[in-house]
């Protein structure tokens, strides 16, 4: 079976709030008061969404800072279980052996 595609959260803010509500990065960063290159870089996948953009996204939109947190969270640990999938199959897991 095919791995899915690593999801940016960039991609699903534009997919999921800028398109459906016609909200260009633009006006985006006007309104939440950052520059607009933040936004650009975020939804082309170039740059994390940091805690300070989580909690001005998260009052715009309505959601939770930890929506868009988690959603970088996730983002990176698929891209780092990627890069580092030949050293963690070689460490073992840990076993209580007083037990």
């Amino acid at each position: 079976m095919p791995r899915l595609r690593n999801i940016h959260p960039g991609e699903i803010l534009v997919e999921e709030f800028l398109k459906p509500l016609q909200i260009s990065a633009y006006r985006l960063s006007k309104d939440i008061s950052i520059p607009q290159t933040r936004i650009s870089e975020i939804v082309k996948g170039n740059r994390r969404i940091t805690a300070d953009t989580a909690l001005r996204l998260s009052k715009y939109f309505n959601t939770s800072p930890k929506f868009w947190l988690g959603l970088q969270d996730d983002f990176d640990i698929e891209e780092e279980k990627r890069n580092l999938k030949n050293t963690l199959s070689q460490i073992k897991k840990y076993t209580n052996r007083a037990a």
